[in-house]
């Protein structure tokens, strides 16, 4: 395991010490927030006008600590800072010496892996820097196709990595996109090219924003998508405050989609390459936000972002892809609901009827459209059709009951058309319907029927390839 530092704010309760409940819910080798400060001068001389402002002026001396531990190694780095200046420092294990530098031209140096990870924990909840519009904020994941938008980014860019929450009993966290290798790579892909990389801890927030409410929509019936709630909403939020923290109006991300306009007013726009468009996972974006946005990597294909990455030589041009929610860090969702309180509770299994076919193990398990697992013997294949939590009860029958041409779902929708397509799940084709706006949302008439539509997931609505809108679905017929 390792930790994280944090840094004295003047304005802030006094600094806590992590706690060993902290540590027990971390995984091996995570990297773990600190939360150890020591302020030298208590005298206030009044909050910056950047959010995130970790110092104050000359004569307000504040002390930035961060640790990390890792194979039975520490290290460990102590700033004092005056303002964002560093003006004392003891780090051992870097390439150079932080005296003199900014906290942004600190996350530039580089140096052996845990030293690195010490000051990083120690800089990343402090820093900020004044305005400048040559700088573009960069999401980085350790991946390839961020490794490619930084380089876009060129000179200017500053990579942020979000450490976000996994679940400490997945079978193989290092798979998720927000690991602790994935920080390491991510910063590397950086410190490469001369370029500051920012780490932020949102373990916590991540599980209060996304994890929680991916549990709850099981536990209610749902089958809730938690990358477009992560991706639309949580994710770029946290980016988006980075970008303003260090002055970066630009926040470049490494995702398949494009920006473009539909009547008068910005949209996303599907991605050049079909097979990676991710404009289904970002649907849900403001639209308010879409001008701060980049995204370089839209208008290629992942084969020629790859070749990218291989001339520049670039350790990420052949790495794997993240596939699942990354919190699962490998495991099955249903197990990993089993160790979230979701337990297994017997409960009948029926057909249309009503009648009794079968059993199961707890209603949560099975969402409208899936067939492996029933364990029921019938002349025709049989699905699930719905479920009820109340009577913990699993409703079953053939494809044809699975049809729906008539769906309602609560979010936004902009545009005066009435004719568009609606995609229902980010590998499922999009459908021709016509679309109505509701009160709190709007209601799709599909040209033809969809199969395993439920409650929980997201549709999202294009016009020709921009997209016009997006909600939850609440019910369909």
């Amino acid at each position: 395991m390792g930790t994280w530092g944090s840094a004295a704010h003047p304005k802030e309760p006094a600094p806590q010490t992590s706690t060993p409940a902290n540590h027990e819910r971390a995984v091996e080798g995570l990297l773990y927030a600190n939360r150890r400060a020591t302020r030298l001068s208590r005298r206030d001389a009044g909050p910056s006008n950047r959010p995130g402002y970790a110092g104050s002026m000359t004569g307000h001396v504040t002390v930035l600590f961060g640790d990390s531990t890792r194979g039975g190694e520490w290290a460990t780095a102590r700033l004092e800072i005056e303002g964002q200046r560093i003006v004392a420092a003891d780090a051992s294990g870097l390439d150079r010496h932080l005296e003199g530098l900014t906290l942004l031209e600190a996350a530039a140096v580089g140096g052996e892996t845990l030293a690195t990870d010490a000051l990083a924990n120690a800089i990343g909840p402090a820093i900020c820097a004044p305005h400048d519009q040559a700088r573009t904020a960069v999401a980085m994941s350790g991946g390839v196709d961020s490794a490619v938008a930084l380089l876009a980014a060129g000179q200017g860019a500053v990579g942020v990595t979000l450490r976000l929450w996994i679940d400490p009993a997945a079978p193989d966290a290092e798979r998720a996109c927000c690991s602790p290798a994935s920080v390491v790579a991510a910063r590397q892909a950086c410190h490469a090219l001369g370029l500051p990389h920012v780490t932020l801890d949102r373990r916590e927030e991540f599980r209060r924003s996304v994890v929680e409410p991916f549990t709850d929509g099981y536990s209610r019936g749902e089958t809730p998508n938690p990358c477009v709630r992560c991706n639309g909403n949580f994710r770029f939020d946290e980016l988006l405050r980075f970008a303003d923290r260090i002055g970066a109006d630009r926040l470049a991300t490494g995702h398949y989609a494009q920006i473009g306009e539909h009547e008068g007013r910005p949209v996303l726009i599907r991605a050049a390459d079909r097979a990676k468009d991710q404009s289904y996972m970002l649907a849900t974006l403001d639209p308010a936000d879409l001008g701060r946005l980049w995204f370089p990597l839209g208008g290629q294909t992942k084969s020629e972002t790859r070749a990218q990455a291989a001339a520049a030589g670039l350790p990420a041009a052949t790495r794997a892809e993240s596939q699942e929610a990354c919190f699962l860090g490998g495991d099955d969702y249903r197990a990993f609901l089993g160790r979230r309180g979701l337990r297994p509770s017997p409960g009948p299994l029926v057909d249309e009827t009503g009648a009794q076919v079968g059993s199961h193990e707890g209603f949560w398990q099975f969402t409208a459209g899936q067939r492996r697992g029933l364990g029921v013997s019938a002349p025709e294949p049989l699905y699930a059709l719905a479920t009820d939590a109340t009577t913990n009860t699993v409703v079953v029958g053939p494809r044809a009951s699975l049809a729906r041409t008539r769906i309602s779902a609560e979010g936004r929708i902009h545009t005066t058309r009435s004719r568009v397509e609606a995609k229902l799940r980010y590998r499922s084709p999009a459908l021709a319907a016509t679309v109505t706006p509701t009160g709190n949302g709007f209601d799709l008439q599909l040209d033809e029927p969809a199969y395993g539509v439920a409650p929980g997931q997201t549709a999202v609505i294009y016009a020709d390839d921009a997209v016009v809108g997006a909600g939850r679905i609440l019910g369909s017929e």
